[in-house]
């Protein structure tokens, strides 16, 4: 793609991943374009991703350090449970911000956003 192309294209533009069947990632948010729903809360949430990685790094020592198995298993359960709180809080900024901006334009732009948002959604509950 030329930067002629790139600057061209519409943001809306979806196009179709012929293997998943699903709208593919649209370009502007592959290029991380504009301020998105996390912004005002940017420093808040690498805080919370710094606390997350040094409760995996601490799960690293557990495991270097021969730490009973059950201990480490409930180190997991608790890194995990941080990570899902963190991703339905990006979530609900998402639908917040970028779901409730497409639903002001109405047509193809919330049609697309709240697909990518359901998709989400079901990323978030096979994990």
């Amino acid at each position: 793609m030329t930067t002629t192309q790139a600057r061209t294209e519409p943001d809306h533009a979806h196009r179709t991943d012929p293997q998943a069947g699903t709208p593919a990632v649209p370009p502007a948010a592959a290029g991380h374009h504009g301020p998105h729903g996390y912004s005002a809360q940017k420093d808040a949430h690498l805080k919370r991703l710094r606390r997350i990685e040094g409760q995996i790094r601490g799960l690293q020592r557990m495991v270097d350090e021969d730490v009973y198995c059950i201990d480490v298993l409930t180190q997991v359960s608790a890194s995990t449970k941080a990570l899902q709180s963190f991703a339905l809080s990006l979530l609900e900024e998402h639908l917040r911000h970028c779901v409730a901006a497409a639903a002001e334009q109405g047509g193809v732009e919330l049609d697309a956003k709240v697909a990518e948002a359901s998709a989400a959604i079901g990323r978030l509950l096979r994990s």
